[in-house]
Protein backbone atom coordinates (compact mmCIF):
# COMPACT_ATOMS: atom_id res chain seq x y z
CA UNK A 1 0.00 0.00 0.00
CA UNK A 2 2.50 2.69 -0.88
CA UNK A 3 0.49 4.25 -3.32
CA UNK A 4 -2.24 4.81 -0.42
CA UNK A 5 -1.20 8.93 0.43
CA UNK A 6 -0.47 9.75 -3.92
CA UNK A 7 -4.00 8.14 -4.68
CA UNK A 8 -5.88 10.01 -1.78
CA UNK A 9 -3.96 13.26 -2.86
CA UNK A 10 -5.18 12.25 -6.68
CA UNK A 11 -8.69 11.65 -5.25
CA UNK A 12 -9.16 14.48 -3.37
CA UNK A 13 -7.95 16.40 -6.55
CA UNK A 14 -10.70 14.93 -8.22
CA UNK A 15 -13.00 14.79 -5.75
CA UNK A 16 -13.86 11.31 -6.12
CA UNK A 17 -15.58 9.16 -4.00
CA UNK A 18 -14.74 6.64 -1.64
CA UNK A 19 -15.64 3.73 -3.90
CA UNK A 20 -13.43 5.04 -6.20
CA UNK A 21 -10.52 5.83 -4.34
CA UNK A 22 -10.84 2.06 -3.36
CA UNK A 23 -10.58 1.03 -6.97
CA UNK A 24 -7.69 2.87 -7.89
CA UNK A 25 -5.81 1.22 -4.74
CA UNK A 26 -6.53 -1.94 -5.70
CA UNK A 27 -5.65 -1.36 -9.11
CA UNK A 28 -2.41 0.45 -8.51
CA UNK A 29 -1.32 -2.25 -5.82
CA UNK A 30 -2.28 -5.39 -8.72
CA UNK A 31 0.12 -3.16 -10.67
CA UNK A 32 2.59 -2.92 -8.53
CA UNK A 33 2.76 -6.60 -7.33
CA UNK A 34 3.25 -7.62 -10.85
CA UNK A 35 5.87 -5.38 -11.88
CA UNK A 36 7.95 -7.15 -8.51
CA UNK A 37 6.98 -10.48 -9.61
CA UNK A 38 8.40 -9.56 -12.78
CA UNK A 39 11.62 -8.02 -11.44
CA UNK A 40 11.57 -11.49 -9.30
CA UNK A 41 11.68 -13.40 -12.55
CA UNK A 42 14.25 -11.94 -14.04
CA UNK A 43 16.67 -11.94 -11.17
CA UNK A 44 16.00 -15.37 -10.72
CA UNK A 45 16.59 -16.18 -13.96
CA UNK A 46 20.28 -14.80 -13.94
CA UNK A 47 20.65 -13.09 -17.16
CA UNK A 48 24.16 -11.95 -18.18
CA UNK A 49 22.22 -8.69 -19.10
CA UNK A 50 18.85 -7.80 -19.86
CA UNK A 51 17.84 -7.27 -23.50
CA UNK A 52 14.82 -6.81 -25.71
CA UNK A 53 13.83 -6.88 -28.99
CA UNK A 54 13.80 -3.23 -29.23
CA UNK A 55 17.10 -2.93 -29.52
CA UNK A 56 18.22 -5.59 -31.97
CA UNK A 57 19.55 -4.35 -35.34
CA UNK A 58 16.69 -6.04 -37.31
CA UNK A 59 18.41 -4.70 -40.83
CA UNK A 60 21.26 -7.36 -40.12
CA UNK A 61 18.95 -10.34 -40.25
CA UNK A 62 15.51 -8.63 -41.88
CA UNK A 63 13.62 -11.94 -41.99
CA UNK A 64 13.35 -12.61 -37.95
CA UNK A 65 11.35 -9.97 -37.36
CA UNK A 66 7.97 -11.60 -38.79
CA UNK A 67 8.96 -14.98 -36.73
CA UNK A 68 10.08 -13.55 -33.75
CA UNK A 69 6.56 -11.42 -32.99
CA UNK A 70 5.08 -14.78 -33.88
CA UNK A 71 7.42 -16.52 -31.62
CA UNK A 72 6.45 -14.24 -28.46
CA UNK A 73 2.77 -14.83 -28.43
CA UNK A 74 2.51 -18.67 -29.94
CA UNK A 75 5.70 -20.90 -29.35
CA UNK A 76 6.57 -20.13 -25.53
CA UNK A 77 3.35 -20.62 -24.41
CA UNK A 78 2.87 -24.05 -26.25
CA UNK A 79 6.58 -25.56 -25.35
CA UNK A 80 7.71 -25.20 -28.08
CA UNK A 81 11.97 -25.16 -28.73
CA UNK A 82 13.51 -22.85 -30.63
CA UNK A 83 17.22 -23.01 -32.01
CA UNK A 84 18.89 -20.10 -33.59
CA UNK A 85 21.74 -21.26 -35.80
CA UNK A 86 24.35 -19.12 -36.53
CA UNK A 87 27.84 -17.92 -36.66
CA UNK A 88 29.76 -16.05 -34.43
CA UNK A 89 28.54 -12.52 -33.31
CA UNK A 90 25.10 -12.38 -35.56
CA UNK A 91 22.97 -11.89 -32.10
CA UNK A 92 21.58 -15.14 -31.02
CA UNK A 93 22.26 -14.70 -27.36
CA UNK A 94 20.45 -11.54 -28.07
CA UNK A 95 17.75 -13.16 -29.40
CA UNK A 96 17.65 -15.29 -26.70
CA UNK A 97 17.69 -13.04 -23.77
CA UNK A 98 14.82 -10.94 -25.52
CA UNK A 99 13.11 -13.61 -25.68
CA UNK A 100 13.13 -14.99 -22.04
CA UNK A 101 12.75 -11.60 -20.81
CA UNK A 102 8.87 -11.49 -23.07
CA UNK A 103 8.66 -15.33 -21.17
CA UNK A 104 9.19 -13.30 -17.47
CA UNK A 105 7.03 -10.33 -18.68
CA UNK A 106 4.65 -12.86 -19.72
CA UNK A 107 4.58 -14.77 -16.18
CA UNK A 108 6.87 -17.73 -17.22
CA UNK A 109 9.46 -19.20 -15.48
CA UNK A 110 12.96 -18.61 -17.18
CA UNK A 111 16.52 -19.89 -16.37
CA UNK A 112 19.64 -18.64 -18.69
CA UNK A 113 23.20 -20.48 -18.89
CA UNK A 114 25.70 -21.44 -21.19
CA UNK A 115 26.30 -25.38 -22.46
CA UNK A 116 29.86 -25.25 -20.66
CA UNK A 117 28.16 -23.85 -17.29
CA UNK A 118 25.45 -26.24 -17.45
CA UNK A 119 27.61 -29.05 -18.11
CA UNK A 120 30.04 -28.30 -15.72
CA UNK A 121 27.30 -27.72 -13.07
CA UNK A 122 25.67 -31.11 -13.88
CA UNK A 123 28.94 -32.97 -13.27
CA UNK A 124 29.80 -31.41 -10.12
CA UNK A 125 26.53 -32.35 -8.90
CA UNK A 126 26.55 -36.09 -9.82
CA UNK A 127 30.59 -36.14 -7.89
CA UNK A 128 28.89 -34.70 -4.97
CA UNK A 129 25.18 -37.11 -5.30
CA UNK A 130 22.73 -34.28 -5.68
CA UNK A 131 22.32 -34.23 -9.29
CA UNK A 132 18.85 -35.13 -8.89
CA UNK A 133 18.16 -32.04 -7.11
CA UNK A 134 19.70 -30.05 -9.37
CA UNK A 135 17.56 -31.69 -12.41
CA UNK A 136 14.40 -30.89 -10.60
CA UNK A 137 14.38 -27.01 -10.66
CA UNK A 138 15.52 -27.45 -14.40
CA UNK A 139 13.04 -29.74 -15.36
CA UNK A 140 10.29 -27.28 -13.97
CA UNK A 141 11.10 -24.21 -15.69
CA UNK A 142 9.05 -23.10 -18.30
CA UNK A 143 11.85 -21.66 -20.36
CA UNK A 144 15.36 -22.61 -20.51
CA UNK A 145 17.67 -20.97 -22.68
CA UNK A 146 21.45 -22.85 -22.93
CA UNK A 147 23.23 -20.87 -24.73
CA UNK A 148 26.28 -21.17 -26.57
CA UNK A 149 25.88 -25.23 -27.43
CA UNK A 150 28.85 -26.38 -29.83
CA UNK A 151 31.76 -23.69 -28.62
CA UNK A 152 32.96 -26.44 -26.41
CA UNK A 153 32.95 -30.28 -27.08
CA UNK A 154 31.72 -32.21 -24.45
CA UNK A 155 33.34 -35.09 -22.63
CA UNK A 156 31.17 -38.61 -23.07
CA UNK A 157 29.55 -38.16 -19.32
CA UNK A 158 28.78 -34.83 -19.98
CA UNK A 159 27.31 -34.81 -23.00
CA UNK A 160 24.80 -37.42 -21.85
CA UNK A 161 23.82 -35.61 -18.12
CA UNK A 162 23.16 -33.30 -20.83
CA UNK A 163 21.25 -35.50 -22.88
CA UNK A 164 18.93 -36.17 -19.76
CA UNK A 165 18.04 -32.25 -19.21
CA UNK A 166 16.56 -32.42 -22.92
CA UNK A 167 14.57 -35.60 -21.93
CA UNK A 168 13.17 -34.43 -19.18
CA UNK A 169 12.04 -31.47 -20.35
CA UNK A 170 10.81 -32.45 -23.46
CA UNK A 171 7.49 -31.42 -24.18
CA UNK A 172 7.30 -30.47 -20.39
CA UNK A 173 9.10 -27.00 -21.43
CA UNK A 174 10.41 -24.52 -23.82
CA UNK A 175 13.90 -24.56 -24.65
CA UNK A 176 16.08 -22.06 -26.31
CA UNK A 177 19.35 -23.54 -27.64
CA UNK A 178 21.86 -20.91 -29.49
CA UNK A 179 24.24 -22.78 -31.80
CA UNK A 180 27.50 -21.61 -33.73
CA UNK A 181 26.96 -24.73 -35.36
CA UNK A 182 25.28 -26.48 -38.27
CA UNK A 183 23.02 -29.48 -37.26
CA UNK A 184 25.52 -32.44 -39.05
CA UNK A 185 28.17 -30.85 -36.75
CA UNK A 186 27.03 -31.40 -33.73
CA UNK A 187 28.71 -34.88 -33.37
CA UNK A 188 31.95 -33.33 -33.16
CA UNK A 189 30.25 -31.87 -29.61
CA UNK A 190 28.24 -34.71 -28.32
CA UNK A 191 30.85 -37.08 -29.75
CA UNK A 192 28.46 -39.94 -30.40
CA UNK A 193 26.03 -40.08 -33.25
CA UNK A 194 23.26 -42.16 -31.58
CA UNK A 195 23.13 -39.65 -28.64
CA UNK A 196 23.40 -36.80 -31.26
CA UNK A 197 20.92 -38.17 -33.06
CA UNK A 198 18.28 -38.96 -30.27
CA UNK A 199 19.00 -35.19 -28.68
CA UNK A 200 18.33 -33.89 -32.28
CA UNK A 201 14.82 -35.94 -32.29
CA UNK A 202 13.64 -34.38 -28.88
CA UNK A 203 15.04 -30.76 -29.76
CA UNK A 204 13.49 -30.86 -33.32
CA UNK A 205 10.30 -31.62 -32.15
CA UNK A 206 7.84 -28.76 -31.98
CA UNK A 207 10.86 -26.78 -33.25
CA UNK A 208 11.54 -22.99 -34.32
CA UNK A 209 14.83 -22.74 -36.23
CA UNK A 210 16.32 -19.28 -36.76
CA UNK A 211 19.04 -18.52 -38.89
CA UNK A 212 21.19 -16.00 -38.01
CA UNK A 213 24.25 -16.81 -40.32
CA UNK A 214 25.82 -13.18 -41.61
CA UNK A 215 28.46 -10.23 -40.66
CA UNK A 216 29.49 -10.48 -37.29
CA UNK A 217 27.87 -7.27 -35.55
CA UNK A 218 30.97 -7.13 -33.23
CA UNK A 219 33.53 -6.93 -35.97
CA UNK A 220 31.13 -4.53 -38.09
CA UNK A 221 31.45 -2.35 -34.88
CA UNK A 222 34.79 -2.31 -34.52
CA UNK A 223 35.29 -1.75 -38.12
CA UNK A 224 33.13 1.09 -37.57
CA UNK A 225 35.17 2.44 -34.57
CA UNK A 226 38.38 2.28 -36.35
CA UNK A 227 37.10 4.04 -39.40
CA UNK A 228 35.68 7.12 -37.41
CA UNK A 229 39.19 6.74 -35.38
CA UNK A 230 41.10 7.21 -38.43
CA UNK A 231 39.07 9.90 -39.59
CA UNK A 232 39.43 11.88 -36.25
CA UNK A 233 43.46 11.53 -36.33
CA UNK A 234 43.07 12.93 -40.20
CA UNK A 235 40.83 15.84 -38.71
CA UNK A 236 43.31 16.55 -36.36
CA UNK A 237 46.61 17.17 -38.49
CA UNK A 238 47.38 20.21 -40.45
CA UNK A 239 45.67 20.75 -43.53
CA UNK A 240 44.57 23.35 -46.46
CA UNK A 241 41.53 25.00 -45.32
CA UNK A 242 40.62 25.65 -49.03
CA UNK A 243 41.21 22.14 -50.86
CA UNK A 244 41.37 19.94 -47.03
CA UNK A 245 44.29 18.33 -48.33
CA UNK A 246 46.63 17.09 -45.36
CA UNK A 247 49.33 19.92 -45.24
CA UNK A 248 52.60 16.82 -44.09
CA UNK A 249 55.42 19.43 -44.30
Amino acid sequence: MREYAKVAAECAKDRADHPKFLLRLAERELLDRERRLVERRIRAAHFPAVKSLDTFDFTAIPSLNKSLNKMLVLDLARCDNIIALGNAGTGKTHVALALGLAACQRGLSVGFMTAAGLVHQLMEARDERRLLRLRAPLASLKLLIIDELGYVPFSRAGAELLFEVFSQRHERGSTIDTSNLPFEDWTSVFGAERLTGALLDRLTHHVQILEMNGESYRLKQSRVRRRKGIEKAGDDLPHDPETGEINDS
